[in-house]
């Protein structure tokens, strides 16, 4: 059984609902769908009933077993704009400016999810990830002890499964931000069950090339090294010395982690946004994100190039995270 297959296995026998806030996407209806027929998840839209019922009936979608919210007719909605003020205040919010951010879709869903109405949310098949992740990041936040939310990448193919991070969230981080986002991935893959080996990556293989770029991974090598020495981190490494044997024998023959890793942790978003990209349109794998970490809820969000099983699937992880976190 592959990982996806366990991962939708967990998630039926939890039984989580999970909001949908782009509600008249065809591929978010089709999607949830498939979410109700497998067990998958309970879905929730949010909008008015009469525009998801006529989409629904338009590209032959069954809305059984799917729950649908009109948010600006919400009994919560006043209870809601008051929590999100008293969350928000301190940034100059003001009651009126919360009640207009509930309107959007989006920020009401991140409400449900804030206040345990439901248990996680997916978007992002026509939202830019901003739009996504902003309310997440001001409403729900990042869990204690961690003080920067990160996103990694599942890739896929003939059984193996590598996590690339970060691929869609930090622009340049900090040494300081790298390492967190290579302890935060590790502790991911081991909620799947995986052994972590980290490689931090670079253009240069244990000082083969020096320059403040080397420098910087160099040094978050060393942070993540100190502060969870559990874990198997190394870099800085090129890529084909974390992932093949043959070339690690070479460039750094005695790293516990060269020619072993199965999580890529890449200096900025370029790189690692770049290099998702090709191996999943050049390498042939299967992407499976970007999934959101470090906040205290579940919050996913999707490609607006996603197929209708990216959701189903992202909508599996996110049920399988509300277990973790």
């Amino acid at each position: 059984m592959n990982l996806l297959e366990n991962i939708k296995n967990k998630a039926k026998k939890l039984n989580k609902s999970i909001i949908f806030p782009e509600s008249t996407n065809e591929r978010i209806l089709k999607a949830c769908e498939i979410i109700v027929k497998e067990k998958i998840a309970r879905p929730i839209l949010i909008g008015v009933p009469e525009v998801i019922e006529k989409k629904a009936r338009e590209i032959n979608v069954n809305l059984q077993g799917i729950e649908i919210r009109n948010h600006q007719e919400s009994n919560h909605f006043e209870k809601y704009a008051e929590m999100l003020y008293k969350r928000r205040k301190n940034k100059g919010l003001t009651l009126n400016e919360a009640r207009e951010l509930l309107k959007n879709p989006i920020y009401f869903g991140v409400m449900m999810v804030y206040a345990d109405m439901a248990d996680g949310l997916v978007c992002g098949a026509e939202n830019p990830t901003p739009a996504t992740l902003r309310p997440a990041l001001q409403i729900i936040k990042t869990k204690p002890g961690v003080d920067i939310a990160s996103s990694y990448f599942l890739m896929i193919k003939n059984g193996e499964v590598l996590f690339f991070a970060d691929c869609g969230m930090n622009i340049d981080p900090t040494p300081e931000e790298l390492a967190k986002i290579a302890i935060t991935t590790a502790d991911s893959a081991k909620s799947f069950g995986f052994k972590p080996r980290v490689a931090m990556l670079s253009f240069s293989t244990k000082g083969s090339a020096r320059h403040e770029h080397t420098i910087k991974i160099a040094k978050a090598t060393e942070i993540a090294k100190k502060s969870r020495p559990d874990i198997l981190i190394d870099g800085e490494m090129q890529f084909d010395a974390a992932y093949d044997s043959e070339v690690a024998k070479i460039k750094c023959p005695k790293s516990p982690v060269c020619g072993k890793a199965n999580i890529f942790i890449f200096p900025c978003l370029d790189a690692g946004n770049i290099a998702y990209k090709i191996t999943q349109r050049l390498g042939k794998y299967s992407a499976i994100g970007p999934i959101v970490q470090g906040l205290n809820k579940p919050v996913n969000d999707l490609s607006r190039g996603c197929s209708i099983s990216d959701i189903v699937d992202i909508t599996a992880i996110t049920v399988v995270e509300t277990d973790t976190k």
